[in-house]
């Protein structure tokens, strides 16, 4: 349903620059880089953020049918990466970018860290998820469903993240904290793939927190 689909038009001119400054946290992937005039409009509104301080979440998302060719794909993800304060990135998506280079070593994932990271998240389906800061790291294990459709499980985690940085940024100086806040991010996507499509699927927190004291239980 593309080419072109109303993401694709948008244009700089378009931008609400006043909300932008005011958000707490701009999130963004890297589909939008594809093509113009949306490339040029993602550009000047991640700038936005940035000059007023806000926190910026990128999710590269990779859907390697939108781009022309692989390396294209694998340059524009990279293109931006250096901005970011928070990633987050599946297993497949460290394998592209490293060209292929395992995405359980460590050392392979901490060379996509850059000097300015808060936080790199990695991404494990049911496993859960990894995390790294540049004063620790770890992993924080899965919350177990019987999937149906695993649409929108990335989508719901990252959101599950945010929402909770969202209430208090110092989250990612509290290792305990951020390890609270993973396990609730996790809950998000797990509670997702068990009902079908993306957006219906998604979670209310109310739901995700009976869901994480049953786990306890």
């Amino acid at each position: 349903m593309r080419n072109p689909s109303a993401d694709m038009l948008l244009q700089e001119s378009e931008l609400d620059l006043d909300l932008i400054k005011k958000a707490k946290i701009f999130h963004y992937g890297s589909i939008s880089l594809i093509t113009e005039p949306c490339k040029s409009a993602h550009i000047a509104a991640t700038k936005v953020a940035k000059d007023a301080g806000v926190l910026l979440s990128y999710d590269p998302n990779l859907r390697l049918p939108l781009w022309p060719s692989a390396e294209s794909a694998r340059e524009g993800i990279l293109s931006i990466w250096d901005t970011a304060d928070i990633i987050k990135i599946s297993e497949e998506e460290i394998g592209f970018l490293t060209n292929g280079e395992d995405p359980y070593d460590d050392n392979v994932v901490r060379k996509l860290y850059h000097k300015n990271l808060k936080l790199l998240l990695v991404t494990e389906g049911p496993d859960g998820c990894r995390y790294y800061t540049k004063e620790f790291s770890g992993r924080v294990k899965g919350m177990k469903v019987d999937p149906v459709d695993t649409t929108g499980a990335g989508d719901a985690f990252v959101a599950g993240v945010l929402s909770k940085l969202a209430e208090d940024l110092s989250v990612l100086q509290d290792e305990k904290r951020l390890r609270e806040a993973l396990s609730f991010a996790n809950a998000c996507g797990a509670i997702t793939v068990t009902e079908r499509g993306a957006i219906p699927a998604l979670p209310t927190r109310e739901a995700v927190m009976d869901a994480l004291l049953k786990a306890v239980a």
